[in-house]
């Protein structure tokens, strides 16, 4: 009987980890991962800014902002945002978008440059909502500051 019971705690172990394990195999890879990582990243926020630049809603918020830091820190909030390895130095978006008075239009504006860029790399229609959405949840923060 003793060892009877112990060989069904051994078993039941077994299942419990092999559970486990089956768990870790469905876990869906990070946004990060789906995006294709920081060089991914990189290109959608490169084409981002050119898009941005180009745009005569928007691009006159731009003209002495200094592009290549800008670069930087959007590389480093998105791919901390999504799950990567990165750390965003910069400032919160209030403090950084205070007293720039930056209307829900223009705040919009961006987000279609944004989308554009996606569409234009071809992102999943999951991995763009799940973007656009964590990037619209920050709207409070940044539009009437």
């Amino acid at each position: 009987m003793k060892n009877l019971k112990a060989g069904m705690g051994a078993l039941l172990l077994v299942l419990m980890l092999g559970a486990c394990s089956q768990m870790e195999m469905k876990k869906e890879a990070s946004l990060y991962d789906r995006l294709g990582g920081k060089p991914a990243i990189t290109a959608v926020v490169d084409d981002f800014i050119a898009n941005v630049a180009a745009d005569s809603r928007i691009n006159r918020r731009f003209a002495s902002t200094d592009i290549p830091r800008l670069k930087g820190l959007l590389v480093d909030q998105i791919c901390a945002a999504t799950g990567g390895p990165c750390t965003y130095m910069g400032k919160d978006m209030v403090a950084s978008h205070r007293g720039m008075g930056i209307s829900e239009v223009e705040f919009n504006a961006m987000g279609e440059d944004l989308a554009r860029t996606l569409d234009k790399f071809k992102v999943p229609a999951k991995e763009k909502g799940e973007l656009l959405g964590a990037i619209g949840g920050m709207k409070p923060d940044i539009v009437g500051r």
